[in-house]
């Protein structure tokens, strides 16, 4: 059988491309340090590849939305330190203005550096974080969430609280809403009494305490009144729920001991005169006035007018009591979401973690399906080099077999 020229010719042509593509494609692969640079390769593995690589980059998603969550939290959670730092100065400069040895000129220093409390606190709730949202307005981050309205100071924001995922089965809440943190007390904050505004006498009021747990019910609301067409003098503290009398009695003050009114649980101690009418009322922290705002303004009311007489003695002392008992219940509010922004940046902690050992199990999957085991493949390229030189060097000599060569 005769074999021609032309086909001689061909198979060492393809032969020589052949060796040829096999080395520039191992070349490839050193170059780019990739087992399969193109999906016909090994198309199962650029398959699975496609799949881990997409799960890789969902992960880094949550990583970055994780680092977003986390500045948004730090900033809240400095702000709130703020915040309680300023609750504490308030309480304290209270406290002062509460000294019966303070003149009406006195208090009105404390007043003025009360208000300068009362601003700072207007301005942290009022905060942004480093986009000029809002940290406290909910959903309505764009706006300032606690406005001025006829010398009071209200919340125009919403309820809500901005929410990231973090993880693909974890939606974090990212910021707390301003009626939440300012406006607010914690569950079980007890009772908070106040004086009645239509008070004529000058009874003052310290309290109230629980005396028995057992007894209290927490969301009872309870008023003292007072009636002196008796000698002595009565007091009736009634159910607001009910309507019904829970105790009574008769109020014999001597001006040294203050006579001590208890009831469900709770126990008051009361000392001056009060007139007949005169009330006391005795609410659940979370139906009286819950807001940082008005707890100020209600002392700076009392603390701006000079006191004439033994009523407003009684009306300062009792708005004062009062302003310090809610200033405790927002204080504990505060640092009760505080603990709970700081609970969140430690979960974003244990997420981080197991988000870069989810990262790492990718990364190290991806290699396993596509890099490059350089060991073999540079012996590869030896082996590819050769065969090539091999091939060429057979070609040359194929050329010179003609018998023309003889002639």
């Amino acid at each position: 059988m005769r074999i021609s020229s032309v086909t001689i010719f061909e198979q060492s042509v393809s032969s020589m491309n052949r060796q040829q593509s096999d080395f520039l494609k191992v070349s490839q692969q050193i170059a780019s340090g990739r087992r399969v640079v193109n999906p016909s390769d090994d198309p199962q593995a650029a398959s699975r590849a496609v799949g881990v690589d997409q799960a890789r980059a969902v992960t880094q998603q949550h990583a970055d939305s994780r680092v977003t969550a986390r500045n948004s939290l730090a900033q809240t959670e400095s702000v709130l330190n703020s915040v309680s730092d300023a609750v504490t100065s308030a309480k304290t400069l209270l406290v002062q203005a509460s000294s019966d040895t303070l003149s009406d000129a006195d208090r009105q220093s404390v007043a003025s550096e009360l208000r300068g409390v009362y601003e700072t606190l207007i301005g942290q709730a009022n905060a942004t974080d480093g986009n000029g949202r809002h940290l406290f307005g909910g959903y309505q981050d764009s706006t300032e969430p606690f406005v001025k309205q006829d010398g009071k100071v209200e919340y125009v924001g919403d309820n809500n609280a901005r929410e990231q995922r973090i993880d693909a089965s974890r939606l974090m809440k990212v910021s707390d809403n301003g009626q939440a943190i300012f406006q607010s007390v914690p569950s079980g904050a007890g009772h908070v009494a106040t004086a009645g505004d239509g008070n004529t006498g000058n009874v003052t009021f310290k309290g109230p305490q629980i005396v028995d747990q057992e007894s209290v019910e927490p969301n009872r609301a309870y008023e003292i009144t007072f009636d002196d067409s008796t000698d002595p003098m009565t007091y009736t503290v009634k159910d607001l729920d009910t309507g019904a009398s829970v105790a009574n009695g008769d109020y014999e003050s001597n001006g040294d001991d203050p006579v001590r009114v208890q009831f469900q649980g709770l126990a008051l101690e009361l000392e001056g005169e009060p007139s007949t009418g005169d009330s006391i009322a005795v609410n659940p922290a979370d139906q009286g006035n819950t807001s940082i705002f008005a707890t100020i303004e209600n002392a700076l009311g009392v603390l701006e007018n000079p006191t004439e007489n033994a009523a407003d003695k009684a009306a300062l002392r009792n708005t004062l009591s009062t302003s310090m008992r809610e200033l405790d219940n927002s204080l504990d509010n505060v640092l009760t979401t505080r603990a709970s922004v700081g609970a969140r940046l430690n979960e974003l902690d244990v997420v981080d973690s197991v988000g870069g050992n989810r990262m790492l199990n990718y990364e190290q999957t991806l290699s396993d399906l596509v890099d490059l085991d350089y060991a073999e493949a540079i012996g590869e390229y030896s082996l590819r080099q050769v065969g090539l030189q091999a091939s060429q060097k057979a070609f040359a000599d194929m050329k010179g077999m003609s018998l023309f060569q003889f002639l």
